[in-house]
């Protein structure tokens, strides 16, 4: 009998290490396979009832149980297991429940207000795209904390040279480029970089006017020759699609058959008319702007389209002559493509930084002083360009007495506040030429985001933001003159160390 329960206890230890064995095989495959049912989960629960017998059968062939050691153990255990699983419990629930406090003085971590309100009230979806190939932890953090707001908000970081189609898809042109995209609609926020990153005030903003039910119109002059608005050779139906894009409504306007601007235009354009439009027509174009009204005017050389006096009155002046920029030459378009990578301080052109658009056969923009207007160059040609005055020579060649010297403006912002009123004010865009704006020009560089923020701009989109002050560190620091700084340092490193030596000695002697 003995000899037997020899050879059932030597079996019991080998099983013992059965247990184990089951238990690391199960969780390691758990943790390959990323699977955990059913094989996985069924070595794990093996493992543990192996071992559980194995122990059940050591104590009872050492009396295992009824020793001391093994009571304390075995308290010490539970006691263990118990505050493990608080842990656990505590850690579940702040995850399930997460609770977040922002301690910094300014709230610098903390949305404002107005954007909590604008996320929370998302009915639909909305996504954030940030085309870049790295991962800002700031910006990460600020859509972290709008996410956190509503699950109808979500973000998504793409390489645009991995994901080329969805690149393609928003018109991406440079990295760091951010999308917003809710419903049929796109709009681009802003261009982040290492100085700029992502603004609570852009993107909440940019949120209030893609889910804004305002629809914007704008109407474009015809009866006058002026580019078709249909898809054909030379159209704007590129652009006419991009402005549905954006929730605007787009008509064509006759000023022949109907005097009046009407009353839902957000604004006008006038694109290339090649004869010159009626005084009536002027006249109520003129009384739209006075009124608080937009205006785009792209306007090519060789034509005369009668708004002397309009422009005249915002300090405007068109040359008549022709851009001439060797730089198109250069790189295949012509000398008659002025390349401009130079942009004024502007809404409109903010985020283009040195990027390219090009106009061909533009004219220049002479912009003068004017009370109560306040006017900005959009798009400036570099030093080498001139605006060529006889384009029947052999060779183009600048002449001092005939042409002008670069650099030269090819496009103009201008506004002025209407009667003396704050609330409204006029604006008018003037570019020197249209061939920018047309199909299959549209999607080149920036051509189309010049003409799009245009529109932008001129349909008043930034008096809808909401007012959104930017959180900003406060600063804390204590300046000290270099005597102060003297003391504080021997009072850190000497008084207070020697404070402390004499005491200790004191008790010591004390005690002896």
């Amino acid at each position: 009998m003995k000899s037997i329960a020899r050879r059932n206890h030597k079996y019991w230890k080998y099983l013992f290490w059965l247990g184990p064995i089951l238990f690391v095989a199960g969780l390691t495959a758990g943790l390959v396979s990323n699977n955990w049912e059913p094989v996985p989960l069924g070595l794990i629960i093996a493992g543990v009832v192996v071992t559980g017998l194995w122990l059940i059968f050591s104590a009872n062939q050492n009396r295992w149980w009824s020793r001391r050691s093994t009571q304390a153990g075995t308290n010490a255990l539970i006691a263990t297991l118990s505050v493990l699983a608080l842990l656990g419990l505590i850690n579940f629930l702040a995850v399930r429940y997460p609770v977040r406090r922002d301690f910094t003085e300014a709230q610098l971590f903390t949305l404002a207000p107005q954007s909590q309100q604008l996320v929370r009230n998302l009915s639909q979806p909305v996504n954030v795209w940030i085309f870049d190939r790295n991962q800002d932890q700031q910006d990460r953090e600020l859509l972290e904390n709008y996410r956190r707001q509503n699950p109808q908000f979500s973000f998504e970081y793409v390489d645009p040279q991995v994901q080329r189609g969805l690149a393609e898809k928003f018109g991406v042109k440079q990295f760091g480029e951010v999308y917003l995209e809710a419903g049929q609609q796109r709009r681009l926020v802003q261009v982040v970089n290492n100085e700029q990153r992502l603004s609570e005030v852009r993107l909440t903003n940019s949120i209030q006017q893609v889910i804004s039910d305002r629809t914007a119109k704008v109407y474009f002059l015809q009866g006058h020759g002026e580019l078709p608005v249909t898809a054909e050779q030379g159209g704007l139906s590129q652009a006419l699609t991009a402005l549905g894009e954006r929730n605007y409504t787009t008509e064509p306007l006759n000023l022949i058959q109907q005097s009046k601007i009407p009353q839902d235009a957000t604004m006008i354009v006038v694109a290339s008319p090649k004869q010159a439009l009626f005084p009536p027509e002027v006249k109520a174009l003129t009384d739209y702007l006075n009124s608080g009204g937009s205006l785009l005017l792209m306007i090519d050389p060789n034509t005369n389209p009668g708004l002397d006096s309009l422009l005249k009155s915002w300090g405007v002046a068109l040359d008549n002559r022709i851009v001439i920029d060797p730089a198109g030459a250069s790189i295949g378009f012509g000398p008659a493509v002025p390349v401009v990578d130079t942009y004024g301080e502007h809404p409109i052109t903010q985020d283009f930084n040195n990027g390219i658009s090009f106009y061909s056969e533009a004219r220049s923009i002479e912009l003068s002083e004017v009370a109560g207007v306040q006017a900005t160059p959009l798009l400036i040609t570099n030093p080498q360009t001139w605006a060529e005055s006889n384009l029947q020579g052999e060779q183009l060649q600048f002449n001092p007495e005939t042409d002008v010297q670069g650099p030269l403006t090819i496009g103009a912002a201008l506004s002025r506040q209407v009667n003396n009123q704050e609330s409204q004010e006029a604006r008018l865009v003037v570019f020197g030429d249209s061939n920018f704006a047309v199909d299959g020009l549209f999607e080149q560089q920036l051509n189309g985001d010049v003409f799009l923020n245009s529109v932008g701009w001129l349909s008043k989109q930034d008096e809808e933001t909401l007012s959104i002050r930017p959180r900003e560190p406060r600063n804390r620091r204590i300046n000290l003159a270099a005597q102060q700084a003297n003391v504080l340092g021997l009072t850190a490193l000497l008084l207070i160390p020697l404070i402390g030596f004499a005491s200790a000695v004191f008790l010591w002697w004390r005690r002896r």
